[in-house]
């Protein structure tokens, strides 16, 4: 993702025919020789007339404004809450938003393709293949990061059985209801955060802090997510383990309070209003957006709101240290070396079945009659 444009999402939203409410549904609700003017025409007038002037938002939505006068809508969400999900869909069907913001990159933009099932699914699994698949993506130690971060995310799907993300899947059905709506991914892409993550480690918290994730099999209720919607569920428990590393919190959670306060910025500029025609006048106003967050980056977004932000310090990634890399060789001989061994073992194995058959004992014995022989 570049830094300075927010990213549409890479699924287009549905339709905004399917919108709600007054008026024509579609196209095909229109007379037939309506004219492209006239068609645009209609669906602003639905959207601005579906559009609240005082709406009436749940609790977990702060309200902030831009100096061009643009209002941004940040729904804080619990990551596996239904709650969360009724209150994204309510803010949007309430403020009918020109832009949504969630707190996605495009590396995990697939979970708004999938259902549930099949995100329940692969949350539980955990195997090789998506070992290898995220040590190519992020490289060795970034890699083995995020295999135990999502451990973590998988011990909560397995403990309440539901699947996370739900309200960005909602924030992505709803936009797409609303007519000229645009849907952005507004984190900061996840190869980052975790390379930026382990170089901010000594050897020895690596090694603390992988043992602490591999352990976690606390049980979690229903009511433990609601009871933590004053902080998402997934950052509390990462913060507990990580509370004794300053530079990780920082990294995987100050960073992005930036980043995503920088994308909700870039999203709410003035709009441009749709066009039937380039010989039509362009028409700006200011912007109505809804940012989807967990409630753990609201603080940070709040904080960092009135100040001048740039990110390309926080986009860089710091060569690995010396002591990565030799951990990096000793992963790698250390694998090597297994790899080897059981070659070995498996091939001494084999020779010592094959020379215990009889028909290899025949064999031999022949070989042997025939030798003192000559």
């Amino acid at each position: 993702m570049q830094g300075d444009q927010p990213q549409e999402a890479a699924v287009e939203p549905a339709s905004s025919g399917d919108a709600q409410g007054d008026g024509p549904k579609d196209a095909s609700d229109m007379a037939p020789n309506i004219s492209d003017a006239d068609a645009l025409k209609i669906l602003l007038e639905m959207k601005m007339k579906k559009r609240q002037k005082k709406p009436s938002l749940p609790s977990t939505v702060t309200e902030l404004a831009t100096e061009e006068g643009s209002k941004v809508y940040v729904v804080g969400t619990a990551h596996f809450s239904d709650s969360s999900k009724r209150d994204v869909v309510k803010t949007i069907q309430e403020v009918q938003p020109d832009v949504v913001v969630v707190e996605l990159c495009q590396y995990r933009v697939s979970m708004l393709k999938m259902d549930e099932r099949t995100l329940l699914k692969e949350a539980k699994e955990i195997n090789l293949e998506k070992l290898q698949q995220a040590i190519k993506q992020n490289g060795l130690m970034s890699g083995l990061m995020q295999m135990l971060l999502l451990k973590v995310s998988a011990h909560i799907t397995e403990q309440l059985g539901m699947a996370p993300g739900g309200e960005f899947r909602e924030a992505f059905k709803e936009a797409g209801k609303v007519p000229f709506c645009k849907f952005h991914l507004g984190d900061r892409p996840i190869p980052v955060t975790f390379k930026r993550a382990i170089a901010a480690l000594s050897f020895w918290q690596k090694v603390k802090l992988a043992w602490g994730l591999c352990f976690l099999s606390d049980p979690i209720s229903k009511d433990d997510v609601e009871k933590c919607k004053q902080k998402d569920l997934l950052e509390q428990m990462m913060a507990e383990m990580i509370g004794e590393f300053p530079d990780l919190h920082r990294t995987i959670v100050s960073e992005r309070d930036i980043y995503l306060t920088y994308m909700l910025k870039q999203a709410a500029r003035r709009t441009e209003l749709p066009r039937a025609s380039e010989a039509e006048p362009r028409r700006c106003v200011p912007s109505v957006v809804v940012g989807v967050v967990g409630m753990g980056h609201v603080p940070g977004i709040e904080k960092n709101w009135n100040t001048h932000l740039n990110i390309q310090e926080i986009m860089s990634v710091p060569p690995p240290s010396t002591a990565s890399k030799i951990l990096k060789f000793v992963i790698k001989t250390t694998v090597f070396g297994l790899v080897g061994y059981g070659c070995y073992r498996i091939g001494q194995r084999t020779v010592q079945f094959i020379l215990s058959m009889p028909v290899a004992q025949s064999y031999l014995q022949k070989l042997a009659d025939i030798n003192p022989r000559q």
